[in-house]
Order: structure tokens, then C-alpha cells, then sequence
């Protein structure tokens, strides 16, 4: 059996779509996973920003955010004027009213992950289909 081919544009299967974050737009700005890809629980965006590029404050109304730092080196400025430097694998959640800005501090281009939503955690509600007896392990 050969080995499956890195996926270079979007694809939709029965269930799912998969994509990379190249083909849903270009330059610098929002990349809407939402639409592309059928989300629905939730919103989902990707932010490409320049090199030391700052984007204008906001706060939403009732959306909670979670920012993941794909790439690059951001700073993320609160509503009380604290300062947070997060780099590539960094984390922040931002409540809703919370006034937050965006800043990419590095000398090249950031990604940043966002995603937003309401209503809270569903639980735990994984299940093993039918006939799996374990949740995973190693692969060869």
C-alpha cells in the first residue's frame, strides 16, 4: 500500500474536509476556516500578519476566543494595558468583553489560530466504533 500524498487543496469527504491553510487564502490577513472547511460549532479563523504589524483593538460581545501561535512571535495586549509575548505553540483565552489587539513583534510574518465560541464544553462524548478495543498507541 503507498504512502497517502500531503493534501494540496481541499477535499471533502463524507464527514470531514481537509485542507491546508495556504489554499484558503493569500497574503497577509484573515484565512476563513469556517466557510472552507463546513465548521459549524464554532468560528474558526487563521491571521497571517506582516512583520511588525499592528492590528486595531476589539472585544466581542459574547464570543470567547482561544489565539494559538502557529508561527512567528505576537503580542497580545489587554484591555488593562497588561502585555503577554507568546511564540510559536502559545496560548491565550480572551473572554468576550475583554478589549484585546494583536501585535506581530517578529522581523517576519506570524500565523496566528483563532477560535471563538459560546455556550461551553460539551463533555467528554468520544466513543470507540464498533469492533475498536483500544484508543490508540504507537504506529511502526
Amino acid at each position: 500500500m503507498s504512502e497517502p500524498q500531503i493534501v494540496e487543496e481541499v477535499v471533502e469527504g463524507v464527514g470531514y474536509t481537509v485542507a491546508p491553510l495556504d489554499v484558503l487564502g493569500e497574503g497577509y490577513g484573515f484565512r476563513k476556516i469556517r466557510k472552507a472547511l463546513g465548521v459549524e460549532a464554532f468560528g474558526v479563523n487563521a491571521l497571517v500578519l506582516p512583520p511588525r504589524y499592528e492590528a486595531g483593538a476589539h472585544f466581542h460581545d459574547e464570543q470567547e476566543e482561544l489565539y494559538f501561535v502557529h508561527a512567528g512571535l505576537i503580542e497580545l495586549e489587554f484591555g488593562d494595558g497588561t502585555v503577554q509575548r507568546l511564540g510559536p505553540g502559545g496560548l491565550a483565552r480572551v473572554a468576550a468583553t475583554t478589549v484585546r489587539r494583536l501585535r506581530n513583534v517578529a522581523h517576519e510574518d506570524s500565523v496566528v489560530l483563532i477560535v471563538g465560541g459560546r455556550g461551553g464544553y460539551v463533555g467528554r462524548d468520544a466513543h470507540l466504533p464498533e469492533g475498536e478495543h483500544r484508543a490508540g498507541g504507537p504506529i511502526d
